[in-house]
């Protein structure tokens, strides 16, 4: 190794003069923080040094580094927060924050931030109040519940419902519902830490009414069945009815609880997917409480949602945990907007993002992707350009292995391979997410508007370094 190579490195006083002149906005921030982030920046360097990226002095030499420095800085002070295109198909994608929500949601949201709010003040009264008042009415409505509570995740759901009942006592659940939730998080690890001992019964694939019936003892307190919302078991297979395990845990004292996961209003079977229990029979077939999620199918903000009987809501709102668990206020005023949709259902599906992306047909996904390889017209020469069928998924845990058959605008760059522009479209304002498909740059229109258009130009001619098209009247 060249140890000149790191003499040569310039220091942080010559460094801040040069960028100083190249533009003189760097005075204006905190200087410690300038000093922290360009002595972060030579420390890269150093570490391409050591690992052989870099071996010439020349390749340290200040006026080389300017640009790069610069754009180390501006990306530095920018908000890590973003928002992104998304491409993929994959209507609730996790990695993305799962559902957009409705226009209406979000103006909730605003009008929740932008003031005073009666979150918790009962304005019939003038005294406190209670903010599951807000949407528990509305929840109950919905699903034909007594009463309704919402915390911040599904997790901490299921979480609240077996502390509050369960702690010390065991809780009976068929083994090919012990689901791993994602990130590692699994259903006996929530139940473990809840204090609720599990207790497996039946076969992967198989599971009996025999199987509960002679699982019970005096300790246990619940049975509960876990919706396999994030996969599916195919073939030799059978799972319990809810409405007759309902009926053996109320012969024997035992709550039934039942974990939806992604949980849903609706069916969508319309959609060419497979009806997925609702919300609503598994309160009608006897679960005395139901979990599930509002960010996914639901198409609302990040929740945990319970619903059931009001005698046992009322012990999980006076749960300890619960004051570590709630929503806050800008949560609370997306979920009640989301909700309201669902008062009329045909308007939910036209006003909720990931409900009107799911239920779109072949036909309007054929005519959108023609409209958008149209948008991208001035691309062409530097791009081969298809509109293509393939498949898109729900995502978020939900419908698994079920594809929705969907309409893709594929991109073959000519000056540069689909994967070097998959990366470079990752540093665009905003980034795009797409896909790779058969050497291909693949954007499915499932989860585009016509209104991203515009904007998915730009960012393609970014990633590809083109200039911008002189618009008619410039010179």
């Amino acid at each position: 190794m060249n140890t000149n190579i790191f003499q040569s490195i310039p220091g942080i006083d010559a460094c801040k003069k040069a960028i100083f002149d190249l533009d003189p906005f760097w005075k204006t921030l905190p200087q410690d923080f300038l000093r922290m982030k360009l002595t972060a920046y030579w420390d890269g360097v150093r570490n391409d040094i050591k690992k052989g990226r870099l071996k010439r002095t020349e390749d340290v030499v200040l006026e080389r580094h300017l640009k790069k420095i610069e754009k180390y800085l501006r990306k530095a002070i920018s908000p890590n927060f973003t928002r992104v295109i998304n491409a993929t198909g994959v209507v609730v994608h996790t990695n993305m924050g799962r559902s957009e929500l409705s226009e209406e949601a979000r103006e909730a949201v605003m009008e929740a931030s932008r003031g005073y709010s009666n979150l918790e003040l009962d304005l019939a009264t003038g005294q406190r109040g209670s903010r599951y008042g807000l949407i528990e009415d509305l929840l109950c409505y919905l699903s034909g519940a007594e009463s309704a509570m919402v915390v911040n995740n599904n997790a901490a759901a299921v979480l609240l419902m077996l502390d509050t009942f369960c702690h010390g006592g065991e809780v009976i659940v068929s083994r090919g519902e012990l689901v791993e939730i994602g990130g590692s998080f699994r259903i006996p690890e929530v139940m473990a830490k809840s204090g609720a001992f599990l207790r497996e019964v039946g076969a992967t694939n198989r599971t009996h009414m025999d199987d509960y019936k002679n699982a019970i003892t005096d300790e246990t307190v619940a049975l509960m069945r876990v919706h396999t919302s994030n996969y599916r078991i195919i073939g030799f297979h059978e799972a319990c009815d809810l409405e007759e395990l309902s009926a053996l845990a109320h012969e024997k004292g035992l709550l039934m609880l039942e974990d939806l996961g992604s949980g849903s209003l609706l069916h969508f079977s319309d959609a060419g997917l497979p009806d997925e229990p609702t919300v609503q029979e598994a309160v009608r077939q006897g679960a005395d409480i139901v979990s599930f999620s509002g960010d996914k199918v639901l198409g609302g903000p990040q929740a945990g949602i319970l619903v059931g009987r009001k005698d046992l809501i009322e012990r999980c709102k006076h749960n300890q945990l619960t004051r570590a668990l709630r929503c806050d206020k800008l949560c609370m005023a997306a979920l009640e907007a989301t909700l309201r949709l669902y008062i009329d259902p045909s308007r939910a599906r036209q006003r909720i993002p990931t409900l009107r992306r799911i239920f779109l047909s072949g036909a309007e996904l054929e005519e959108r992707a023609k409209a958008l390889k149209s948008a991208l017209s001035s691309l062409e020469p530097h791009c081969r350009i298809d509109v293509e069928p393939d498949v898109s998924r729900v995502g978020g845990g939900a419908f698994p292995q079920y594809d929705l058959p969907t309409w893709l605008v594929s991109l073959r760059p000519r000056m540069c391979s689909a994967q070097t522009l998959k990366k470079r479209l990752l540093e665009t304002k905003p980034p795009l997410i797409g896909r790779l498909e058969n050497d291909a740059f693949c954007l499915d229109v499932r989860t585009l508007e016509e209104a991203d258009f515009g904007q998915v130009e730009a960012v393609l001619r970014e990633a590809l370094a083109l200039k911008n098209p002189v618009q008619p009247g410039q010179s």
